[in-house]
């Protein structure tokens, strides 16, 4: 059982990258059907994220449950991944993660987080609305049909 009082958040180091392999393809998993190939998040380089030091990992004992990565721009953060273990949504995990990411636009002087989801997690267009996200628009990259939102943090 998750306690969300228990889960610490860290920076990812080297040695969680294959969990964090793992765990995205866990956490996507259930997309695949839905959008008729593997999200992008499924193929990420763990491995260069965690060294360009831009991962952070939600971790309860020695499990990891939830990791988050970023990426620093000229005027915003860009929220490339939050995932979640299954076994764990539901719990507050995502949202420690979400204001990681808003704490780390403020340390980085920024004050606009910027994401986007696909069009075929339907979940994920509420989750981020009820997290204070704005949908700005819509639109196809890489293959995907993507929603992308914005939050202004101070």
């Amino acid at each position: 059982m998750i306690n969300p009082e228990a889960v610490s958040l860290r920076p990812a180091e080297p040695a969680d990258v294959e969990t964090l392999r793992r765990l995205a393809r866990l956490a996507y998993q259930p997309y695949v059907e839905r959008m008729g190939c593997e999200p992008a998040p499924m193929a990420t380089d763990y491995s260069q994220a965690v060294n360009d030091g831009r991962t952070w990992v939600a971790q309860q004992g020695d499990a990891l449950i939830g990791l988050l990565v970023v990426a620093v721009a000229k005027d915003h953060l860009l929220l490339e991944n939050v995932a979640v273990a299954p076994h764990a949504q539901g719990l507050g995990v995502g949202t420690r993660l979400l204001r990681l990411a808003e704490d780390q636009a403020r340390a980085n002087g920024l004050y606009e987080v910027r994401l986007y989801t696909n069009e075929a997690m339907t979940e994920n267009l509420d989750y981020y609305r009820h997290h204070g996200y704005q949908q700005t628009h819509r639109a196809t990259q890489d293959g995907f049909r993507r929603v992308f939102f914005t939050k202004q943090v101070s």
